[in-house]
């Protein structure tokens, strides 16, 4: 287990997780999952998540977006209580009102796979080589409903498959993981994860590594095990296109922080953190014929051993003054149809300018003029290419 300070109210034992099973199911403005000022932190002083909090309603899907190192996978992996012994976890982790920061192995045992799953990055990884796909999740079955038949889990098994699109699931239920393509790997562990018809799915970039096609039938999946199960969905990825299409509200995270929080129309059409402007302004537009090359964050994410002072973001800033140097800035509501908050202290420069708008205060670099001249004098028969 992982260092844990203890957080307020009552931990999670085996008798509280045999309450849980008995509540009736949770009404549709109850708050399933409640994470509040998680921080997790590494040997060396690495600050991996620094006061991440976010709520979670019955079958809500929350997008969380961020950079490769920005705390997304520690920030589930912690919620699970999968980190190792190196990892000192803080803050509080609340599922239908039982902490689970803290809990022993046992009962936590018995909240993940049913009450919580999760669908992890390389379904190679997830899923032992040695055991055939149907033997994978028939236990995921049992382990947690000893009473259930070996044929009845084989049955459900099959059925399961066939949910996420495997075909003849029958006789696949059969074979090793190694005979499964990569997309269909990730299928077979949404269908573990879907198994118990839990309350809350995690998935943390399910689609990372897969060509557009195969990702476009595993999120299908997603969607299908989401729709079967009536889960709500925790969805991680870098993939703003996945997050418009599947979300309901965005949580973006950097340097181990929310730095912005609200609803998709909110966070993609009225972003309030210079952070997620550029991410938005970095992809292609499709809603213009014009020739535009591409806007990018100048600069590399902060080491989370050594965050520089002030906001970990105004190296890379284009709206940076002296004052974002002086003190990190708190999530703070800002305007929106929907709650929504932003950590930045020009926030209030944005407010009024659509997303592309807000996008120039992010400058194109010298290189990227050059190229840009270069290949307009190319196509006009000039000689600015010849320069």
């Amino acid at each position: 287990m992982t260092q844990h300070d203890q957080a307020a109210g009552p931990v999670a034992t085996t008798e509280t997780i045999e309450v849980l099973a008995e509540q009736a199911p949770p009404a549709a403005d109850e708050i399933l999952l409640s994470v509040s000022d998680l921080n997790v932190t590494f040997k060396g002083g690495v600050r991996a998540v620094r006061g991440v909090s976010y709520d979670i309603r019955p079958g809500e899907t929350l997008g969380i977006v961020g950079e490769s190192g920005s705390g997304k996978s520690v920030t589930s992996l912690a919620v699970m209580g999968l980190l190792d012994k190196s990892a000192k976890v803080t803050g509080s982790v609340r599922f239908r009102g039982v902490e689970l920061l803290g809990a022993k192995d046992k009962p936590m045992s018995a909240v993940r796979g049913k009450r919580i799953a999760m669908i992890f990055q390389d379904p190679m990884t997830s899923l032992n080589p040695v055991y055939k796909i149907g033997y994978q999740i028939i236990e995921t079955l049992r382990v947690h409903d000893a009473n259930l038949s070996r044929k009845a889990a084989r049955d459900r098994a099959i059925e399961l498959l066939k949910i996420v699109g495997i075909p003849n699931a029958d006789e696949r239920v059969d074979n090793f993981p190694h005979e499964f393509s990569g997309g269909m790997r990730q299928r077979v562990v949404i269908a573990i994860a879907m198994a118990n018809d839990p309350d809350v799915i995690i998935a943390d970039e399910p689609t990372t590594a897969l060509d557009v096609t195969v990702q476009a039938t595993v999120l299908e999946a997603i969607k299908a095990a989401q729709q079967e199960t009536g889960a709500s969905l925790v969805l991680i990825t870098h993939d703003l296109g996945i997050i418009a299409g599947m979300a309901e509200r965005v949580l973006v995270m950097y340097a181990g922080r929310a730095v912005e929080l609200g609803s998709v129309d909110d966070v993609f059409y009225r972003p309030r953190m210079p952070y997620t402007v550029g991410l938005l302004n970095s992809l292609p537009r499709m809603d213009t014929t014009e020739r535009e090359r591409l806007t990018p964050i100048l600069g590399t994410p902060p080491s989370l051993q050594f965050l520089p002072p002030g906001c970990p973001f105004s190296p890379r800033c284009p709206l940076h003054i002296p004052q974002c140097s002086e003190q990190e800035p708190d999530l703070v509501a800002v305007d929106g149809e929907a709650p929504h908050s932003a950590a930045c202290i020009r926030t209030q420069e944005l407010i009024g300018q659509d997303l592309y708008e807000a996008g120039k205060v992010f400058e194109t670099t010298h290189d990227d003029t050059t190229i840009a001249v270069a290949y307009e004098s190319a196509n006009s028969g000039g000689d600015g290419a010849k320069e």
